[in-house]
């Protein structure tokens, strides 16, 4: 729009433009031209799964726990709440942008990969039908105006976090075209994307910001333009980590020509791009077109937020105004995501003699009447977020939700960490009133300010929760304090690695590698970079887990186990998993739970599969949640109890044993045979596999036809409908999500649906 508030194309700003302004609108951060009436503007806004990063905000299912409805209606409505919030908050600070940062369509490749928790599924095209479902959502119905401008990432053929910004990943031609460009050719076909972001990787020893042949075709498949935004920093690493070019002018050129058209890197230090861009043009490595051809795709991506249309923001076509978050709506969608997400691997038939004979003599799920419940391990009475969350207005805990549903019942919670004292020199390490200093001191141990439980996630990674004031001990600066709520951060500050020492234990702060230290004197404790300065702490245990968990475990009609990661914590963006195990300290709160409950449910939280062989043969039932948010608890008991028929369907194998999944950064998936479709291997738990409580026929079921060109058969194809159990006992109508086959014409291609 002109000064005047009269609209103006994307055509007309770029005419009205200078070269300079031109150059500047070429980084992240582009500026206001008061001139024109043109506002600064951003690239980027997360949603994930949900608005992030921008306060309060309903949060979602992480995006496996989205696709194990298999629903692309369910996505759909998640993104309309998800755009819904993000015009929310443009609405009360301009400088939101409405180009969102999501979906994320790298395909779940390989379950070590730390990022695994934004994808949606192993197999590439289920993935574009729930990334295209997501996008609709995100971008709204009216047919000029998207409420927000969704960004597919990452391009191309990302999916480990070990040396990202420097591996190459091999990948074939058969590879390219059969499990990396459908999850992004699906979406951009279907018009609902405005933006792509390459990945920091290389592909065939090529960085993919540079890729100008893929970016090509990949833009090729939309029916308008589409701008491609770089990851952040990605630019600058082709020189400085790469290596690929000898000098930030040819570097930036090349990736301009290729197509990259916003240049995220250096943070708002849009100056350094500026004087690369100026400096390639003076250079004649670019030509002012290849600028205007840049800028006119951001403008157009601009124009169609409706910012060119004049009549400022009253004008939007949305009506949305900055109140439009945490809505009664958005708060039963959530819910319902949490629910539908809800897996049951395995339900066995059991015949228990229970104190309260509560437990049906058929099957462990769904709860019958308990009148004891048990629900132990760490996220028994625990909501956690991940890095690319928003922050929950409320969170609700499977405790909770239990209590909620039963009243009746004694529900019994123990999370499964030893209560501990730290003492060093006779001293105990004791938290102030508000948190904020820790200090070694003659007290009572007997004091809440000396106690801490203790969380083991495994490899000696540990966090201390103070009991003085609920909050986790955290090294974000010298002095250590107990103020955090939760793990988070880019760096996450609230986890320590336990060392053994003679007389005790040094704990090193994970995220700074600096070791705890009680200072002379001041008694305070802080970090300190000397590993030999190291304060030696004997840890008493007032209280263990163990037993803990066996108390409330014995007598209980059900124990729910509740085990899984924190997403900040082995695994996560820029750190790949360990391994594919249940940590060595939750098999155990797993193993007394079990022998102390013979009808123990094995309840996995978590943000990507495990190989459970051995603990789910042990479980009377089997039952797996992504972290789903707000609704956590809730959705977990509405199908637990069996309030709500169990419909998810896993969206990524779940291999017997770790080695099954095959070389981490090995992208030729056909030659290696790795993924469903080429592995041999039998699986724990395959893809789509999920149980349901009812009896469901599927009667006179055919494919349309017996042959199909690529793409193959979608999830319309198999037409089947279902009935209501009888004889079994069940009431609750089915909802089936039957899944078919396509081989290719040789039969040697697999690629199941």
């Amino acid at each position: 729009m002109t000064a005047d508030g009269a609209p103006m194309t994307a055509q007309d700003v770029l005419a009205a433009l200078t070269r300079d302004e031109k150059i500047a609108f070429l980084h992240q951060h582009a500026p206001a031209v008061e001139r024109l009436g043109l506002a600064a503007f951003t690239t980027g806004t997360e949603a994930l799964h949900g608005l992030a990063w921008l306060g309060t905000a309903t949060v979602f299912p992480q995006p496996p726990g989205l696709a194990a409805s298999w629903d692309p209606a369910l996505l759909r409505a998640v993104g309309e709440v998800a755009s819904t919030e993000v015009r929310a908050k443009h609405a009360q600070d301009p400088r939101v942008s409405l180009n969102v940062w999501a979906p994320v369509v790298n395909t779940l490749r390989h379950p070590l990969w730390g990022r695994g928790e934004e994808g949606y599924s192993e197999d590439p095209d289920v993935t574009a039908e729930l990334a295209t479902a997501y996008c609709r959502g995100l971008r709204g119905d009216h047919p000029t105006v998207w409420r927000t401008v969704p960004t597919l990432k990452h391009f191309l053929a990302y999916g480990n976090e070990v040396d990202r910004a420097v591996t190459s990943s091999h990948l074939p031609p058969q590879a390219l075209r059969e499990t990396e460009l459908p999850a992004f050719e699906g979406p951009l076909r279907a018009g609902v994307v405005g933006a792509v972001m390459p990945s920091y990787n290389l592909v065939n020893g090529r960085p993919n910001h540079v890729a100008a042949d893929l970016l090509d075709e990949l833009r090729s498949w939309a029916p308008h333009s589409i701008a491609v935004v770089s990851d952040a920093q990605a630019p600058s690493n082709l020189v400085d980590g790469e290596r690929y070019f000898p000098d930030h002018t040819q570097a930036t050129a090349a990736a301009l020509r290729a197509g990259v058209d916003s240049f995220t890197d250096n943070d708002r230090r849009s100056d350094i791009t500026v004087e690369r861009v100026t400096a390639a043009l003076d250079a004649g490595l670019i030509t002012e077109a290849d600028v205007d051809r840049a800028v006119l795709r951001l403008l157009e991506l601009r124009e169609r937020t409706g910012e060119l249309a004049g009549g400022g923001p009253e004008s939007s076509p949305f009506g949305i105004g900055p109140d439009a978050i945490d809505l009664p709506a958005h708060r039963t969608l959530a819910r319902e995501a949490a629910a539908r997400g809800v897996v049951v691997l395995r339900n066995d038939s059991v015949r228990l003699q229970t104190p309260t004979t509560a437990v049906p003599a058929d099957r462990a799920l769904p709860l019958t009447d308990p009148r004891v419940i048990a629900v132990v391990g760490p996220f028994a009475d625990h909501v956690v977020t991940d890095w690319y969350s928003g922050t929950p207005p409320y969170a609700v805990t499977l405790a909770a939700a239990l209590r909620e549903r039963y009243p009746d019942a004694d529900v019994r919670v123990a999370d499964g960490g030893d209560v501990v004292a730290l003492r060093t020199g006779g001293h105990l390490l004791t938290v102030s009133p508000d948190g904020d200093a820790v200090t070694a001191t003659e007290v009572d141990p007997a004091r809440e300010s000396t106690r801490f439980t203790v969380t083991d996630w495994g490899h000696d990674i540990v966090t201390l929760r103070s009991h003085a004031t609920g909050r986790l001990l955290t090294g974000a600066s010298w002095i250590v304090a107990a103020t955090a709520e939760r793990v988070g951060g880019w760096v996450a500050q609230e986890t320590f690695r336990r060392v053994a020492r003679e007389g005790g234990i040094a704990l090193q702060h994970a995220g700074s590698g600096r070791w705890l230290r009680v200072q002379h004197g001041s008694r305070l404790l802080v970090t300190e970079t000397d590993p030999d300065l190291a304060t030696v702490f004997e840890v008493e245990v007032l209280r263990s887990g163990a037993d803990a968990v066996r108390e409330a475990c014995a007598g209980a009609d059900v124990a729910l186990v509740a085990l899984g990661n924190d997403p900040h914590v082995h695994g996560r963006e820029t750190a790949d998993r360990p391994d594919l195990d249940l940590p060595a300290p939750q098999r155990a709160v797993w193993e007394v739970a079990r022998r102390a409950c013979p009808h123990a449910v094995l309840t996995l939280v978590s943000s990507y599969p495990y190989a459970v062989a051995q603990e789910a043969a042990q479980a009377a039932a089997v039952v797996w949640s992504s972290h789903a948010g707000q609704e956590l608890g809730h959705g977990l008991v509405d199908v637990l109890s069996g309030d709500r028929e169990p419909t998810g369907r896993l969206p990524q194998t779940w291999w017997a044993r770790g080695g099954d999944a095959g070389d981490l950064l090995d992208y030729d998936v056909v030659t290696a045979g790795q993924t469903y479709r080429y592995n041999p291997a039998a699986p724990l738990f395959g893809l789509g596999h999920g149980l349901g409580y009812s009896t469901v026929e599927h009667e006179s079921a055919t494919l349309s036809t017996s042959r199909v060109e690529a793409p193959p058969v979608t999830l319309e194809h198999a037409p089947a409908r279902w009935v209501e159990p009888g004889a079994d006992g069940g009431s609750l109508a089915g909802l089936s999500a039957p899944t078919a086959s396509a081989f290719g014409a040789d039969g040697e291609s697999p690629a199941g649906r």
